[in-house]
């Protein structure tokens, strides 16, 4: 069902739960109370050794954090039946060095609740935030019952964090009247405010949220932009330690992590724009590259509610994984961008080192092992497969004036042969069950995947929603077009919408439907939500019809 193991942080927790066998990954917390006593002898603080027998967390860190250290809030993630991920990240001073922290390790405290009050404790335990990982501390809770919702927080001394909630995913082949999914990305800081991100925090019922990416952008500070960036363009640990805690001290985010689980991937920005493989946008040699991608993909662990299976090693993320919802929804969540071929240039646009000499239906998005991990794992025996990924797979042609071409090479249409690929293992799976969820374009989009590769006109393969950002690109503009009037070389795609927002995906075990948000300004806080567009897929077939 899952891809990788589950590890855990040394945490004690307050009983072992129901069920767990001698092969559950609860029972591989052996001898946890010895290896914590071991780390505590190391502890130091306020330059004195502090000895395990006179250890009292509660009396000693109030004194020497001397403030709130839970300044980036708390997060859950990857719902699982039995479990989930909670997150946070100590930093007295965000946007310090070390965010204030001393480089030494800290003792965090957690509690998991069957009610909000936190009046029935049901896991309590104690983990490490350590310097190594920017003081970030990952738990991993196991022994859950399915499908309902558990509230958690951290101490670390007198010191408590806000609290969140999660809800666990059903059990295992159960019927499930709907899963909620929200999908949310593209969120420049420079740009606009995350007003969005409030509004989902008070949707009702979500299951959890798929970030499809672009949680962070990588560039310089702007003139003339809503807000700054603090620093340079972005390089290294310290770097991407702080543009995180940048974004994250914003309190629309936080609210939005602390009201449901996020399922979390990563598109670009998050190393550097366009990044493919080894390969980034201005020439670098890839041996030097490597250091920069080693450094984002550990602050992204650090600073996200991942599992330990997603640990950085060899300077890779092991990012494409599913998740389950009972019967109704198999997730594919998918990486395009670890394992794809470098672009190539598109025919109407001057060659440049960021292109290769090489035919079109040469290059690969997500690389061999993972194209056949996903037809491995499409499936006819769940009511729907969601592709969760990052750049759009529909081909869409653009006007002739657009500056970046008419086609958009850093997608699927960059790869087209990854995508007839893609066509071809749904068609020979007989499967009409396919939706994905894309992001990056910063606009809405609803269509189709065509079943033959160059024919826009042929039989749908696959629906798509394609998301917009939360605040790249500004406000931009209330009306249905982005680039002027594209229906006639686009029937296979039915909007295209250019505003902030997110959208909210229902599962039903015979139909789906997307609701299309949008705020209506990102410049100003009160920025006012509403539905933008609706649409409606029956009797598990991709056949797209709009609502109203």
């Amino acid at each position: 069902m899952f891809i990788g193991a589950c590890f855990h942080e040394r945490t004690i927790a307050a009983a072992s739960p129901a069920g767990a066998g001698p092969n559950h990954p609860f029972q591989k917390e052996n001898s946890m109370d010895q290896l914590l006593d071991l780390d505590r002898r190391r502890l130091v603080l306020g330059g004195g050794l502090l000895a395990a027998a006179s250890f009292a967390p509660s009396i000693a860190w109030s004194k020497a954090l001397g403030g709130n250290p839970f300044t980036l809030g708390v997060a859950a993630g990857d719902p699982w039946p039995d479990g989930f991920v909670i997150w946070t990240r100590l930093a007295l001073k965000p946007l310090d060095e070390n965010g204030g922290m001393a480089m030494t390790s800290y003792p965090v405290r957690y509690e998991l609740s069957s009610d909000d009050q936190f009046r029935t404790i049901v896991r309590s335990g104690e983990t490490l935030a350590r310097p190594e990982m920017g003081h970030s501390v990952h738990v991993e809770l196991t022994g859950l019952q399915p499908a309902r919702p558990y509230w958690y927080r951290f101490f670390a001394g007198h010191d408590m964090s806000a609290q969140g909630m999660a809800r666990t995913a059903p059990a295992l082949g159960t019927a499930v009247p709907r899963v909620r999914i929200g999908v949310a990305g593209c969120q420049n800081y420079e740009q606009g405010l995350f007003t969005a991100y409030r509004h989902l925090a008070r949707e009702d019922d979500v299951d959890a949220v798929f970030h499809y990416g672009d949680y962070i952008y990588e560039g310089r500070s702007r003139d003339g932009l809503l807000r700054r960036h603090a620093g340079d363009e972005i390089y290294t640990i310290s770097d991407y330690r702080r543009r995180y805690a940048q974004y994250k001290m914003d309190d629309d985010l936080q609210a939005a992590h602390a009201a449901a689980a996020f399922i979390m991937s990563f598109d670009d920005h998050e190393v550097d724009n366009d990044w493919a493989g080894d390969a980034d946008q201005d020439g670098t040699p890839p041996e030097f590259f490597a250091y920069r991608r080693a450094a984002a993909m550990q602050a992204w662990y650090e600073n996200l509610p991942v599992r330990r299976s997603q640990l950085p090693r060899a300077q890779q993320v092991q990012m494409y994984r599913r998740l389950e919802y009972g019967r109704t929804l198999r997730m594919h969540v998918l990486d395009t961008r670890q394992y794809r071929t470098n672009q190539i240039c598109a025919p109407d646009r001057p060659k440049n080192n960021n292109c290769l000499d090489q035919p079109l239906n040469s290059g690969s998005i997500l690389g061999a092992a993972q194209e056949k991990w996903l037809g491995d794992g499409l499936s006819a025996q769940h009511s729907w497969n969601l592709l969760a990924q990052q750049v759009m797979v529909m081909p869409l042609t653009y006007p002739e004036h657009r500056a970046a071409g008419r086609t958009n090479m850093d997608s699927w249409s960059g790869y087209p042969g990854s995508r007839k690929k893609l066509v071809q293992q749904i068609e020979q799976r007989k499967l009409t069950n396919v939706v994905i969820a894309t992001g990056d374009v910063h606009a809405h989009h609803a269509g189709y995947v065509p079943s033959q590769e160059g024919d826009v006109t042929s039989r749908p393969a696959a629906a798509e929603f394609v998301t917009t950002s939360i605040s790249s690109g500004g406000n931009g503009q209330s009306g249905f077009q982005r680039w002027g009037n594209m229906d006639s070389e686009n029937p296979n795609c039915q909007l295209n919408l250019d505003q902030r927002g997110y959208q909210l995906l229902d599962f039903h075990a015979d139909h789906m439907a997307a609701q299309l948000r949008v705020v209506d300004r990102v410049d100003q806080a009160d920025g006012a939500l509403s539905t933008a567009a609706a649409y409606h897929l029956p009797n598990k077939k991709v056949e797209i019809s709009k609502i109203g």
